[in-house]
């Protein structure tokens, strides 16, 4: 979801510093918020192939490698940030997370554990520092085009579209620009009533 999210922050006039690494050390992120502030909008965006599996055959190199990638950098990213927003009595925290755990995907428990934690986090992390005119919120997005999970390739076959026809109200896969229309709805600085949601973005797979 990176590129589309930088064009569209940048096409409204934000200066945007991207940074895109498979390796998110906690000492890394400090120093990247540090070399960054101040800090107005963070958009916390992860990704990680889901690794399916029967519950009873999870790797747990694969349980950690989720939690790695997708929980424990959005923890350290929100951490870190948080003190200049908590100065400035200002912020925007936006989590694109994913909505597979707000419905389950059997053989795919230890992904949507991970997003469900993802979810979890924002939501008390939108609460706590919603007092302080920081919004925190998750875009819970599924069936979105984009190169990790829905690349052209795959939800181009009669199978996936199928599979879209019997599962998705809307029987398509979304775009990623309307995910980067939502994240800038919720980065405008006069959306201050929204806190601590995860918004299903998923043409009604859940509602």
């Amino acid at each position: 979801m990176g590129p589309v999210l930088v064009k569209k922050f940048m096409d409204l006039g934000f200066h945007v510093i991207c940074h895109k690494s498979t390796e998110l050390s906690e000492e890394k992120i400090h120093s990247l918020v540090f070399s960054a502030n101040p800090i107005h909008v963070l958009i916390a965006n992860f990704a990680e192939l889901p690794m399916p599996s029967s519950v009873s055959d999870i790797d747990t190199e694969d349980w950690r490698q989720l939690f790695n990638s997708l929980v424990h950098p959005l923890m350290y990213f929100v951490r870190a940030v948080a003190p200049q927003m908590l100065e400035r009595k200002s912020g925007k925290i936006i989590a694109i997370t994913s909505a597979a755990p707000l419905r389950g995907i059997p053989n795919n428990s230890a992904y949507c554990s991970a997003r469900g934690a993802q979810n979890s986090f924002v939501k008390a992390v939108g609460l706590e520092l919603a007092r302080e005119n920081i919004q925190a919120n998750a875009i819970a997005q599924n069936y979105i085009k984009n190169s990790t999970y829905y690349p052209d390739d795959f939800i181009n076959t009669e199978k996936f579209r199928n599979h879209v026809k019997r599962n998705v109200p809307t029987q398509a896969v979304g775009s990623a620009e309307e995910t980067a229309e939502l994240a800038a709805y919720l980065a405008h600085e006069d959306r201050r009533h929204i806190v601590g949601q995860i918004i299903p973005l998923s043409g009604g797979w859940i509602t």
